[in-house]
């Protein structure tokens, strides 16, 4: 996505309005998005003599990432283009997404993830995320707000070189849920193609699946390519091959075992199956209930 140096505003060929809210409070606040807050601005900490070098304009700039919820010091540090981009260019991004249908309060969740996002091109950075929503994946319109909350990282990644090759790499495996992908497993299209999706498969293989099998788990189990090698599938699997002395064909039928936690799901459970001196299997262990499970330990395994 385009981080350089000013100026950060296109212009953008959108219509700029605002969506009708009846919610008094949300009209205060964009009323204090769009204005200069001298009241507020005076109380601020930054008005203090120790910040008397900083300049009105960044301080109302400031000002503005607070009232939406931002943390400003972590949205400059993480974005340091921030810096020198102007109040009014925020204000165009601001009004931009919400034409496309996105809310005032969603705007800190939005922006603290992705501050990136505040000093996007419109033009050549969102536009394009919003046309690749709505004629590569079939997102209407009125949806874009649900799609953007589930994955915000959607409006920092470009489309020719991140969220295309990655929707055609998905749909080569089989992904042909498209309303999943957008609605479900965004993340999936976020995601590096070489570095995550092919390292996770190429992971499944050498546990000695076939690459047949693996491409099946993960269709099953979309999760798979989000959850880390080191921190969950290494520990899970040497568990479950260690101590519950399971088969491949077990993980095969139910690859959402990557799923559960090792501490607080598998290990007690498992503990407590071999205490009792059962048999269950290992969906039936880890998805039922506690109640559930106290019921079938009870039965002897069911």
């Amino acid at each position: 996505m385009s981080t350089a140096a000013p100026p950060f505003c296109s212009s953008p060929s959108f219509s700029a309005q605002r969506p009708p809210s009846g919610d008094s409070s949300s009209k205060s606040q964009s009323n204090l998005l769009t204005t200069k807050p001298k009241t507020l601005l005076e109380k601020h900490p930054l008005y203090t003599p120790t910040h008397s070098k900083i300049s009105l304009q960044f301080k109302e700039k400031i000002l503005c990432l607070e009232i939406m919820g931002v943390d400003s010091g972590r949205a400059l540090s993480q974005n340091p283009s921030l810096h020198t981009a102007s109040l009014h260019c925020i204000q165009q991004i601001i009004t931009f997404l919400q034409s496309k249908g996105i809310h005032q309060k969603d705007l800190g969740r939005i922006f603290g993830m992705c501050p990136q996002i505040l000093t996007s091109d419109i033009k050549t950075d969102l536009n394009p995320v919003f046309n690749f929503l709505s004629y590569d994946l079939n997102v209407p319109d009125q949806n874009f707000r649900q799609v953007i909350n589930k994955c915000p990282r959607l409006l920092i990644s470009s489309v020719r070189d991140q969220l295309k090759p990655a929707l055609f790499y998905l749909q080569r495996l089989g992904f042909k849920d498209l309303y999943a992908l957008a609605y479900q497993d965004p993340i999936l299209l976020v995601s590096s193609v070489e570095k995550t999706l092919i390292s996770k498969l190429d992971y499944l293989v050498s546990l000695g699946f076939s690459k047949d099998d693996a491409v099946g788990m993960v269709l099953r189990c979309p999760g798979l390519f989000t959850f880390s090698i080191e921190n969950n599938f290494k520990p899970k699997f040497e568990y479950f091959d260690n101590e519950m002395k399971g088969e491949l064909e077990e993980l095969k039928e139910f690859p959402q075992y990557f799923a559960f936690s090792l501490e607080k799901r598998i290990k007690p459970r498992h503990m407590e199956v071999v205490q009792c001196g059962i048999e269950v299997s290992l969906p039936l262990m880890l998805k039922s209930t506690d109640e559930e499970f106290r019921e079938l330990i009870r039965q002897g395994g069911g």
